[in-house]
């Protein structure tokens, strides 16, 4: 062969090993709802029956405060920037009733990875907020980190914190619920 017929046949076999690692990530990650969340009473026997009625894991959730829920910690937590530019972190249910916060550990990784912000939390009122602002800029990633009590395992929450208005909900996008790209 070619050292150009090789090339081409080195760049195919490359993608298709690629595709094959993508569909086994996605087959890994199917499983979610049905693992990570076995503790859940499924009494009416539907095997498609959602965990948390009136949401899916996949989808994002806003909270009663406009922010984004993080549904992979019970109860849920709503991410909230507040106008200053804090961090609020509210609890709530599955119906999105508010809880109170109770022994819950919370910190943020937040902004450019060279230069990163790390906000703690402390009680306020019946809600977690950060001891500091997010870092300039409107457009960045944020690592939340929750222990729901001591014992607890950390359960990590990885987005992209956009804190535009979306043009079609009354959402920041970060929260956003709509179906737009």
């Amino acid at each position: 062969m070619k050292l150009k017929e090789l090339s081409i046949l080195a760049l195919a076999i490359t993608a298709l090993y690629g595709l094959a690692s993508c569909k086994k990530g996605q087959e890994e990650h199917a499983g979610h709802d049905q693992d990570e969340h076995a503790e859940h009473d499924h009494d009416d026997g539907d095997e498609d029956h959602d965990d948390h009625e009136g949401h899916d894991h996949g989808d994002i959730v806003a909270g009663p405060n406009g922010g984004r829920v993080l549904t992979s910690v019970e109860p849920h937590a709503e991410f909230f920037v507040t106008d200053d530019r804090k961090v609020q972190i509210a609890f709530v249910n599955d119906d999105l009733k508010p809880v109170p916060a109770a022994g819950q550990n919370v910190s943020v990784i937040a902004g450019d990875r060279s230069s990163p912000t790390s906000l703690s939390f402390a009680k306020s009122g019946d809600v977690l907020l950060s001891d500091k602002a997010l870092p300039a800029g409107n457009d960045f990633p944020v690592i939340v980190q929750i222990k729901t009590d001591a014992s607890a395992e950390t359960v990590r929450e990885k987005f992209n914190l956009n804190l535009a208005d979306c043009p079609t909900c009354d959402y920041k996008e970060y929260a956003c619920t709509c179906a737009h790209e």
